[in-house]
């Protein structure tokens, strides 16, 4: 594996390459992101990781400084998983003037996470499209365990007309049902054993839906009121359309396969963030 740390070292080695896979991190790498590169590598015969911590995401009170930095285990991790490039750019390589321009998302980037973090998915889509700019990736690999992230940075490529496909991921879980994160390192011992508790109650909505359900807000309340009652500090728990993440139709006339159910919450110092699909059942068409 080649580790590049400016554009002119990565077309370098990109040089030949009939068809790159790119997947985007903020290293401090888990199963979970290896697991997208696996996915990368039956979509290209180039993979590239790109590790950079990313300034624009992260607000005035949030955790950019604190945010592990684990560059040796990362890269051994990526070895293991046969990526060609880790492409690590400096601060100056993806900055070397002030960032004035931002890309400006859609609406749907001021709810949910983004009601709750301003101006997080203008910092996103500005850095990855930097980096789709840098890589000129065929294909980029992203989690659905950021779902809100996939539905906008796949909108903005097909609104910027960019020849890059995207691929979503399957979350990856403990056995617990935690769905892994890089947050989670921040997690001690009697908050870590809380925490599948997030994944239960959203998959308890979602079962609900499943059996006949569709009074939205009361379970939507109802699973806020549960996380309350065991010491999580709420910032949603929303049921969603899941193709562009509208407000599903109040007489339920959404087919329930099409629902997801997603929530963040607090648990201490640490924010996590997961969803869940409305699974269907038997005889569902």
């Amino acid at each position: 594996m080649e580790i590049v740390h400016s554009a002119a070292e990565l077309s370098e080695h990109l040089d030949g390459a009939k068809r790159v896979a790119f997947v985007p991190t903020m290293g401090n790498l888990h199963e979970g992101h290896l697991s997208l590169c696996r996915i990368a590598r039956e979509h290209g015969d180039a993979v590239v990781t790109s590790i950079f911590v990313n300034r624009l995401q992260f607000g005035p009170n949030e955790d950019f400084d604190r945010y592990p930095r684990t560059m040796e285990a990362d890269r051994v991790g990526l070895e293991r998983e046969g990526v060609d490039v880790l492409f690590a750019p400096l601060e100056h390589e993806m900055f070397p003037t002030p960032q004035v321009y931002r890309v400006q998302p859609p609406p749907l980037a001021d709810e949910l996470d983004g009601a709750f973090r301003p101006g997080f998915f203008h910092g996103v889509c500005t850095v990855v499209l930097k980096l789709f700019n840098l890589v000129q990736p065929d294909v980029a690999v992203f989690g659905k365990k950021d779902r809100q992230q996939l539905k906008i940075v796949r909108g903005m490529v097909q609104q910027f007309n960019l020849p890059i496909q995207i691929v979503p991921a399957e979350t990856i879980r403990a056995a617990d049902g935690l769905a892994l994160s890089s947050r989670n390192n921040y997690l001690d011992a009697v908050a870590r054993a809380e925490a599948p508790n997030l994944y239960r109650v959203l998959r308890g909505i979602a079962d609900e839906i499943a059996a006949g359900r569709t009074d939205y807000a009361n379970l939507e309340a109802a699973g806020r009121a549960e996380l309350a009652k065991r010491g999580w500090k709420v910032d949603y728990v929303a049921i969603r359309h899941g193709l562009g993440l509208r407000i599903p139709h109040p007489e339920g006339f959404d087919h329930p396969n099409l629902l997801i159910v997603l929530g963040a919450a607090w648990l201490g110092t640490t924010r996590l963030i997961d969803n869940v699909d409305v699974t269907p059942r038997d005889g569902w068409d």
